[in-house]
């Protein structure tokens, strides 16, 4: 945060964390008034009840996540004509290693797909003036990946819009959403953005994963289970 990256993974810890500091100054005072009255100390226990569920359902969540979900091609169900990397935020205009590793396992996927366009995706990020795709392109070219074969998504600002800007996109050029589709994105969130591809219209759709670099890993982690909460009352997937 001090270098300027906000995001809820790093925000949400830092407020709890805060809050936790507070309420232990505070201990013996907050027990004297949950112990004053019947529904208090009901109350005590329900609150300590739900924490206790809450940090048991994160858990379940970190276990499940953390084995990823890449597939084989052979998944798509029809031979792989886009890949298309998801981004992943920017600092200071330029990759964050979290991109970064999307990219580098793009452009594996690219060396291994010849005949496959590369849509990058991505828009603004907050109170900066370049776009993710645009990043991304440059990093793209700059690996050696020619012009010619990247095409730039730069309005979305969530997983959502990335699909459904991409398929609109991918429209004007030609591409059915019928055709397959490989998502390269971090591995926790991988599942997630394929469910979202499903929604978005995307019907034969493949997976290939980057690691995420371990000292963002359980931020991440963290946002992505909040993340798949407010996608299923979005109606993402």
């Amino acid at each position: 945060m001090w270098r300027g990256v906000f995001h809820f993974g790093s925000f949400f810890p830092l407020f709890v964390g805060l809050m936790l500091v507070l309420a232990g100054g505070y201990w013996q005072r907050l027990r004297n008034w949950f112990s004053a009255a019947t529904w208090r100390r009901w109350l005590w226990r329900l609150g300590w009840g739900a924490a206790l569920a809450w940090v048991g359902s994160v858990a379940v969540f970190f276990w499940h996540i953390q084995h990823g979900y890449q597939t084989d091609l052979n998944s798509a169900g029809k031979p792989v004509d886009t890949i298309l990397i998801l981004g992943s935020g920017t600092l200071h205009c330029q990759a964050s290693p979290t991109l970064a590793a999307r990219l580098d396992a793009g452009i594996v996927q690219a060396q291994r797909l010849p005949q496959a366009m590369i849509m990058v995706s991505g828009g603004k990020d907050w109170r900066r003036d370049c776009t993710e795709a645009q990043i991304m392109s440059d990093y793209l070219r700059s690996h050696g990946i020619p012009a010619v074969r990247i095409w730039q998504e730069e309005r979305s600002t969530s997983t959502y819009e990335n699909f459904v800007f991409s398929r609109a996109l991918l429209l004007q050029y030609g591409v059915e959403p019928e055709q397959g589709l490989l998502i390269v994105t971090s591995d926790f969130h991988s599942l997630r953005s394929a469910r979202i591809a499903q929604r978005a219209g995307f019907s034969h759709t493949a997976s290939a994963t980057a690691e995420t670099p371990l000292y963002l890993r359980y931020n991440v982690w963290l946002r992505e289970y909040f993340s798949f909460i407010s996608g299923y009352l979005l109606g993402e997937y």
